[in-house]
This record gives structure tokens, sequence and C-alpha cells, in this order.
């Protein structure tokens, strides 16, 4: 069998659509759909295919509705009591059940993964196993921890027998590879890692039928798009492929354009970054040297039912935070690059059970940290863009529950200041007037040092003259 140039030998055809369609979701006007769409996160859609466009299929308002006739699915959701699906849920069910290719841009903390899962299982199920000589779905996140989360969200709607693993660097490689010599059917893997086993011939990928890059844009920040390009030139080009991003930047937008056949978008939400609005943001103008006796501050005046996050630019900070809270006698846990992966999960058990309530982190942690109950997240430094800014923010206020941001902004951070405010009065939120004055000054050290250069190179070209 030969697709696009692409020889697939002995492998069988990919069966992609699933879904039927119940009369109630059929029967809504273009009108009940733009409201649902309008009320449930301004979500938008689009597709994305050249020339005529397809109908984009109406949005599932109950889990019903989506999965009526596949009870193992409907049997897994009533044992999780959940409520109803997610906006992000509702509208990406549909499309690839239909066998569509997707972009899904939205924060985590939306349902995103289950977004993807639910459909991956029931696509898994209905392709000829005996026939596909290896795993069929393969999930490639950005860090160990979302490869852990998604593998653990895996085991909870543990369907019809399907077995998976998750593959990362820092665990035991030799356990990893011979997992997938057993044999699995899903496959969660950090793509350096996965890379690494692809390219000594432990695993083949010919097999794979159903692929997501989740976090796309979080993977291509950290350097990993060489070894997702040799990941996916040995995977099947009529897979069928969904990705998820936070943003939409123009290195998410060309990695979906060679990477998606003629996919179609959903965006949850706006693409301008305005923060959740269910966080309240307050930022504190603050001397650098005042940091950690605000920090302390804050932890004394923290209620017993409270959880946060604190959020660092440098694991010594980390580090150097901890060692001083525990002195003080609170106790805390810290996540960042440098810690075991054993002490990294025991971290994150621990602030999940609420063992502690403090988690001091880097921005490895920023994205993916799936804990509900965080009340606070607490900015010691600012992240290095705007951006990070937002997923921050993003770790609390989840599943419907109210949230507090607090970011510390020190004189060093004034060249954010004016993006911040633009975030901030997005989000109706208040402006500490320090802040609008460090944007002010800023922008006047622009204008000089622009009218510097300028004067500079026309003393030059007058010298040339002369």
């Amino acid at each position: 069998m030969s697709v696009y140039g692409f020889i697939l030998p002995d492998l069988p055809p990919i069966e992609k659509c699933f879904y039927r369609e119940s009369s109630k979701i059929a029967s809504m006007s273009q009108e009940e759909v733009n409201r649902w769409r309008k009320e449930n996160n301004n979500i938008t859609c689009d597709d994305l295919k050249d020339g005529e466009k397809r109908r984009i299929p109406n949005p599932v308002c109950t889990f019903e509705d989506a999965f009526e006739h596949y009870p193992g699915i409907m049997t897994n959701i009533k044992k999780v009591g959940f409520q109803r699906p997610t906006p992000i849920q509702s509208q990406a069910w549909p499309i690839i059940l239909q066998g569509f290719d997707l972009i899904g841009i939205a924060q985590t903390g939306t349902g995103k993964t289950l977004a993807y899962l639910m459909p991956g299982f029931i696509h898994l199920d209905l392709q000829p196993r005996e026939k596909r000589g290896g795993p069929g779905m393969l999930v490639l996140t950005p860090t160990r921890e979302l490869a852990l989360q998604v593998e653990a969200e895996c085991s909870k709607y543990s369907y019809k027998g399907i077995k998976s693993i998750c593959i990362y660097g820092g665990g035991d490689r030799k356990g990893q590879i011979s997992m997938v010599t057993k044999g699995v059917d899903i496959i969660i893997a950090t793509p350096g890692r996965l890379n690494d086993l692809q390219m000594n011939n432990f695993i083949n990928l010919r097999s794979i039928t159903y692929l997501v890059l989740d976090e796309a844009d979080r993977m291509l920040d950290m350097g990993f798009e060489p070894q997702i390009m040799k990941i996916l030139l040995d995977i099947r080009p009529d897979r069928q492929t969904v990705m998820t991003s936070a943003t939409w930047p123009d290195g998410v937008r060309r990695l979906a354009k060679s990477y998606l056949k003629d996919p179609m978008i959903v965006y949850v939400g706006t693409l301008d970054l305005a923060a959740v609005n269910t966080v309240e943001q307050k930022v504190i103008v603050i001397p650098e040297e005042e940091k950690k006796a605000f920090t302390r501050f804050f932890i004394d005046n923290m209620k017993s039912e409270d959880k946060v996050i604190i959020f660092v630019g440098k694991k010594l900070v980390a580090d150097d935070l901890s060692s001083d809270f525990g002195l003080q006698g609170i106790p805390v846990q810290s996540l960042h690059g440098n810690r075991e992966q054993c002490d990294r999960e025991q971290a994150l058990e621990d602030f999940k059970k609420g063992k502690v309530r403090i988690l001091i982190a880097t921005d490895l942690a920023s994205r993916g940290l799936d804990v509900q109950d965080i009340t606070h997240v607490f900015n010691f430094d600012f992240p290095r863009n705007i951006e990070e800014y937002v997923h921050r923010v993003g770790r609390t206020g989840r599943a419907g529950r109210t949230g507090e941001a607090v970011t510390l902004v020190t004189r060093n951070d004034w060249r954010v200041a004016s993006e911040l405010i633009d975030i901030l009065e997005r989000g109706n939120q208040i402006i500490p007037e320090e802040l609008i004055l460090m944007a002010e000054r800023f922008k006047q050290f622009q204008l000089k040092k622009g009218m510097e250069r300028d004067t500079g190179r026309l003393h030059g070209r007058s010298r040339k003259k002369n």
C-alpha cells in the first residue's frame, strides 16, 4: 500500500469515522450553535482546508450526545462523576470522531486531555489490532510531568484492556524498552527519549494511526522540533493527527501546516492571551531586596485551606526559598529540573494530597500541572515572557473555581510592564500606578535609545563625507 509516496507494507487501511450525530444535536439551528459557542468560553471554529469549506460539526451538549453508542466510555465517565463536557470537549469530540485532523487552541486546565483521549480509545478499539503489529496511538508531550499526567488519565479511564506506557528522559530506559517490546497500544512520550529509542531501533512507529502533539507551542519553545520531525518521518502520513496548543504563534502554524492534513481548528477563548476570568490578578511593584520579606508576609496570612504555587525564575532560587522556609518551620516542596525524578514525583504527590500546601517551582511545572484546588499563584519572579505569565496564572481558578494570582514586579521587569498592563486591562483588573509609571519610563528609554542610534548614524555618514 502506498500513500503520498510513503510505502506502507502490509499495513491495513485506517478506519477514522465513528460518529453518529444524535437527532437533538443535528436539529440545532445555526443561531443555537452560535449562541452555545459564545456562551461556552467564546469558542470559534474554522476549516483550514483549501478550497470549498466543510461544515463544522455542531458541538455536543452531553456525554451521551458523543458516546451513546460506546457504553464502555459512558461507564467510565459516570464512574468519575463528571456533569457535562467542557467547552473544548464538546466541540472537539464530534470533529475527531468524524476522522478530521484537529488543532485545539486552549489553555491547560480546560479538559483538553480527555478531548483527545476519549476519541483515541474508540479509534484504537475499532482498528484491526491483530494486523497492526505495534502501538496504534502516540501522544507527544513537552515534559515528563505532563506525560505522567496523560498516562494517569489513560489508566483512570482504562478502556477494553488498552495498554499504555510512559516514555521519558530520566525514567528507567531498560524498563521502558522492555515494556515496549512486550507490546503496548498507546505510547505517551517526550520527544527526546522517544527519538532515542526510535533511532536505536527499539521502537517501530509505522503502526501509529492516531497521533497527538500535546502543547505543541511548549515543545517548540523547548527546542524539540528536530526530534519531532524525525519521529514523524516514521509515522504513516494517512494517520489522524490532533494538535493542542495554548497559543498560535508562527512556529506552531508552520508545524501544523507541515504535519496535519486539512485540519479544523477550535479556539477556546480568545487568542489574545487575556488571562482566565476566574482569577483575580494583583501586581505588587517592589524592590528586589524586599521580595523575600513580602513572600513571608503572604505565607503568614494564608488560610488553612489555601494551596499556593510559588513560581521562581531559577532552580537556585527555588532551593534557597525552600531552605529558608524549612528553617522557619514552614512545610514546603520544590519542583525543578535538578531534582531526581522520584523526588519530583513525590513533591507533586505531596502537593496534590495536601501534605504540603506550598509548592515552589520553576516554569518546568507551569504547563501541565494538573492540581485542581490551587487557590493562589504567587509569582516571586516575573516569567521570561507574557505568555508564560498567562500560563502560570492559569494554574488557579480551574474547574469553575475562583483563584488569585499575586505577582511581584521589580524595576528589572520594566520591559514587560506595558504588555502586563494590557493583560490586566482585558481582565478588568486593578493596575498599580507604579506599573503605569514603569511602562512609561521604559517607553521613554526606548525612544531615547532610538534617537541616540539615529544621531550616531548621522555622525557616521558625515564623517564618511568629510
